[in-house]
């Protein structure tokens, strides 16, 4: 599953207009099982929805392009300190998974119609959406920042953590801004992440992909 993961990680790029198919069955067996693992892992509230009523706000549709969209993750759960990091967290993995089950994906933070999706998860915080299915394109690659201006190591950095910081980089983050800082020193990272509106969410997509590049057995979060 992780070599898989980071396969899914390198092919990954966002897609906003999709063919309007909806999920098979089996699709939507796939992600409804994996995002009852993610609720329970991490005490979230993500739903999976399908609706014909599409989620993409007058800006996303005008100034963004999305259409064809007619399912999506909506990134819910309880409000709590760290809340943000860890939906972030789990919605890369929907991302990641979606992509190795050959469907695209869309993070979606500002382009949304706020108070139709809430409907879908009363009384909970919503941080984005990730509109899910099956895209026109397969999308572009981001233009990505070099290493050295997102990462630091005291010595001779190893292996493990330039293949944590390439992975990184892969990451879709708000605005493309990669906002982000990844110390090392011995087998102790820190990722430090400038301070914004989306950035505990960044931050918890970041952690995720440098998590796959580099192992979770070759270091400790510090």
């Amino acid at each position: 599953m992780t070599e898989q993961m980071k396969q899914a990680m390198r092919e990954r790029h966002t897609v906003r207009k999709f063919d309007g198919t909806p999920l098979s069955v089996e699709e939507k067996n796939l992600l409804t099982s994996r995002v009852d693992e993610l609720n329970k892992q991490y005490a979230l509230s993500i739903a999976l929805i399908e609706s014909e009523k599409t989620p993409v706000s007058l800006f996303g549709k005008v100034f963004m392009g999305g259409t064809g969209i007619n399912a999506y993750f909506v990134l819910a759960a309880d409000d709590r300190d760290g809340i943000d990091e860890i939906l972030g967290y789990a919605g890369s993995d929907l991302c990641l998974f979606a992509q190795m089950n050959g469907m695209n994906t869309w993070w979606m933070a500002g382009t949304y119609n706020r108070k139709y999706v809430e409907g879908f998860v009363s009384g909970k915080k919503i941080v984005s959406i990730i509109a899910v299915g099956h895209g026109k394109t397969q999308g572009v690659p981001h233009k990505s920042k070099d290493e050295d201006q997102v990462s630091k190591y005291a010595g001779e950095a190893p292996e493990w953590f330039k293949n944590g910081v390439e992975a990184a980089l892969l990451a879709p983050t708000a605005l493309n801004r990669q906002s982000f800082m990844i110390s090392g020193e011995s087998n102790k990272v820190c990722l430090t992440y400038k301070s914004g509106p989306m950035s505990g969410i960044d931050k918890g997509i970041v952690k995720h992909h440098f998590e796959l590049g580099a192992g979770k057995e070759n270091f400790e979060w510090a």
